[in-house]
């Protein structure tokens, strides 16, 4: 095939999207050394009718992670710090847990240290706030303990990547942003590329972030977040692709660096893991895979490499309801045809009986003893328990009524941040509190205040 019609099958991929009253989309595509393709899809504003284009700057969310990783692996190779670093060696202030929590664990996901998105929502904030660094790091100090032993279990955590950027800050002199731009970003002649620490900042070609709504239609999805480390990388295909090169002629960093960030974690009882250094380590259709996907408001973003092919593909979407790694994946479908494994027909389901296995509810007077107000210090919020129509009901300043369901044993709730809670009683049977357990949040503590 020419390279005419690669580009025109990648077009055909996009072209639901590549019109002027939708979101969209940008696309790169690496390969043997060399940027082969980049091409907008859509609208990065649709108030002015901007197109997208491949200097449109995304916000790429967690695909920011790696560039966190490169940066500590580059100050552990310069002997400024070392993986294995207790992390209150460099950040003092962080709660002393019982356990050491390593820069290691950090890397991999293994620290522990609860997601801040999941336990800024507990709390109240809305994605929509302001949030910023150091509102970030400032519920970290007030963490109370661990969703569990370092090493013992992965658990991603935005949370440890945030403290990876203050350790850079606090080891090298300069704010995380200075040191990326120094020592990455304009060696790589990434010149539409910064890690975005004020979201006051007037931005040239920045894509807005838009939501679909159920007429057809999209919303502003606003973006006021800060999150250096985990995220907040602004930056374009084009410069992406600079990056990815860098993995195979390595203008910036030594050798062992990169392969550093390719080596997989490793728990506490020898189990391995397929996350690596800011890259996730995979397999498709019989190829090796590195990458990484990121999500943020609207934004949606992957970059995928198949390093034993040379290529590589960025894309980046501002536009909630994109999968960008099944569309990288079918670029990949066609520029790699002749040496990736056929798809294997999947098996169908088996049907599992519907089996009644509900406990029986609780009755009004049941549920009475739940009733009361729930604080924890941790995040300094207060849900109150009531006994609504069918059930327990917990109320909060900032968020809609949360329905809880009866399981037998335990409670769940109707929304994604609050998914679980079990009741503890204190000695002589009373309701004392509970522990809000789920997603990236285990085991947090509220303490019953009536």
């Amino acid at each position: 095939m020419t390279r005419e019609g690669f580009e025109a099958k990648v077009d055909q991929l996009f072209a639901e999207w590549n019109k002027i009253d939708s979101p969209g989309a940008a696309v790169a595509v690496t390969r043997n050394g060399e940027i082969i393709y980049t091409h907008g899809y859509g609208m990065a504003n649709l108030e002015y009718d901007i197109p997208i284009t491949p200097t449109s700057i995304f916000d790429i969310a967690s695909v920011s992670k790696q560039f966190a990783a490169f940066a500590i692996t580059t100050l552990s190779h310069d002997g400024k710090l070392s993986l294995d670093d207790d992390i209150r060696v460099h950040l003092p202030d962080v709660p002393d847990f019982g356990s050491t929590i390593t820069i290691r664990h950090l890397l991999h996901h293994t620290s522990g240290l609860r997601d801040w998105v999941q336990s800024l929502v507990i709390a109240g904030d809305m994605m929509d706030d302001v949030i910023s660094f150091k509102h970030i790091l400032k519920m970290v100090r007030h963490q109370k303990a661990l969703n569990f032993e370092p090493g013992t279990a992965y658990s991603y955590s935005n949370t440890g990547y945030n403290l990876l950027a203050e350790i850079v800050e606090t080891t090298t002199g300069n704010s995380f942003r200075e040191w990326t731009d120094t020592n990455i970003f304009k060696p790589l002649n990434m010149t539409n590329t910064h890690f975005h620490d004020d979201y006051e900042m007037i931005l040239k070609n920045r894509a807005y972030s838009y939501q679909a709504v159920e007429n057809g239609g999209f919303k502003h999805a606003v973006n006021n977040t800060t999150a250096l480390g985990s995220s907040s990388l602004y930056s374009t295909v084009e410069d992406l692709a600079k990056w990815i090169l860098n993995f195979d002629n390595t203008q910036i960093g030594e050798q062992t660096v990169i392969d550093q960030m390719h080596q997989r974690g490793v728990l506490n009882n020898g189990e391995q893991i397929s996350y690596a250094l800011g890259l996730s380590i995979g397999e498709y259709r019989g190829l090796k895979t590195v990458g990484h996907s990121g999500s943020w408001r609207g934004f949606r973003s992957h970059l995928m490499r198949f390093p034993d092919q040379k290529f590589g593909v960025v894309i980046l979407c501002n536009l909630n309801t994109f999968n960008p790694l099944r569309l990288a994946e079918k670029v990949a479908d066609i520029y790699l045809a002749d040496v990736l494994a056929p798809v294997e027909a999947s098996e169908p389901q088996k049907a599992v009986p519907d089996e009644d296995t509900k406990p029986a509810p609780l009755t009004p007077e049941q549920l009475a003893e739940f009733e009361g107000d729930y604080y924890t210090e941790e995040l300094d919020t207060t849900y109150t328990i009531v006994v609504g129509k069918n059930g327990l009901v917990a109320k909060h300043r900032r968020h809609d009524d949360i329905f809880l369901t009866y399981t037998g044993d335990h409670f769940t709730g109707n929304v994604w941040f609050f998914p679980e809670i079990r009741f503890t009683r204190d000695d002589t049977g009373q309701i004392a509190g509970f522990r809000l357990t789920g997603g990236r949040v285990r085991n947090l503590h509220f303490e019953k205040r009536n």
